[in-house]
């Protein structure tokens, strides 16, 4: 069972709203304790995290931060029993043999942010609907958190209704939700392991104003937003993960559509942050080509630039790539004129 398996539990009939589901609460109480203990970790890529846990001495945990950040098995007794029984009650614990004993695996990892912690799959997060968090993650919430404090720099009105569309473990919006406690923010996505990571990292950052809603695009929802920002998945992936798989020309299918649902429902004065990744094609960045031409149609201004040139350099053995000389990680600020009708 992974924490697809363990968030996507239908909720109880007689329970509504926040409070989904005793999956959900026996989680949060999990991530509490964790947070009480003073744990912090902070979560780096899948191909670093391989690295780090190929060495012979991290083969078995040695600290909560081994067992919750870097998701190595673990003997019994290694941390307080109080928290392995709220595992054990949440149902995120694994048990197996091991050569010198039994050993206990956790399902999920908790990764920390801007003080708060956020709940998401544990390493290696290979299911299709695996919940990721990850540095592009922090890259994206930075980009995020830098634009509205240039609006307030600006003198421009605060944003008072925001959408991350993809929001994965939610962590982007449940920190706008933090800096903009007037406004609602609602965090969408297709995935319900998503969102009911989401709903619990809200709780857990006490963020009254986030509403997670399940939806393809804007399409569950709907009016104008004055802020949307969206860290969609850009990688070009067999396996078709849908924290990964961007679909369309090397991976830029699922961020054009993010352009396109902006172009249609940004409020007069609002923005677009997308933080994204395009193939570089000799020289050419054709994301930004077409991402532009849809902003232009739509009368958005644009704001382009490259975050970092050259990300990603090992998937680049993959076949979808073969035409791809580099990945870069680029951030596109779309905002709509404030007399615009």
């Amino acid at each position: 069972m992974t924490i697809a398996d363990v968030l996507s539990r239908p909720a109880a009939a007689s329970e509504t709203g926040a409070r989904e589901g005793s999956g959900e609460d026996a989680l949060l109480a999990f991530a509490r304790a964790v947070r009480a203990s003073g744990y912090r970790f902070t979560t780096v890529t899948p191909a670093t995290h391989a690295r780090v846990n190929a060495r012979p001495e991290n083969a078995v945990a040695r600290s909560l931060r081994d067992v919750l950040g870097w998701s190595r098995p673990f003997r019994e007794g290694l941390i307080p029993a109080e928290l392995t029984a709220l595992m054990e009650r949440a149902g995120v614990l694994d048990r197996a043999d091991g050569p010198d004993g039994p050993l206990l695996k956790a399902r999920v990892r908790l990764s920390s942010l801007d003080d708060e912690l956020f709940l998401h799959a544990a390493y290696p997060p290979l299911a299709a609907d695996s919940v990721f968090f990850g540095p592009d993650t922090m890259r994206f919430a930075e980009a995020v958190l830098a634009h509205l404090e240039e609006r307030a720099r600006k003198g421009r009105p605060a944003p008072r209704r925001v959408v991350d569309i993809g929001c994965g473990s939610g962590a982007t919006g449940i920190l706008v939700a933090k800096r903009l406690p007037e406004a609602e923010v609602v965090l969408v996505d297709i995935n319900p392991a998503a969102l009911r990571a989401a709903r619990i990292n809200a709780r857990l950052a006490g963020v009254p104003n986030v509403h997670p809603v399940h939806s393809d695009m804007l399409q569950g929802v709907e009016g104008a937003f004055d802020l949307i920002v969206s860290n969609p998945p850009f990688m070009v992936d067999a396996g078709g993960r849908a924290y990964r798989n961007g679909g369309g020309p090397l991976g830029a299918g699922l961020s054009l559509k993010v352009v396109e649902a902006a172009a249609e429902r940004l409020a007069p004065g609002g923005s677009l942050v997308l933080f994204t990744g395009s193939a570089i094609v000799d020289g050419h960045d054709g994301f930004k080509a077409e991402a532009e031409a849809i902003c232009a149609g739509a009368g958005l201004d644009v704001a382009y630039r490259e975050f970092d040139p050259d990300e990603y350099g090992e998937e680049l053995d993959d076949p979808g790539y073969a035409a791809a000389e580099r990945i870069a990680l680029v951030i596109l600020t779309a905002t709509r004129p404030a007399d615009a009708r």
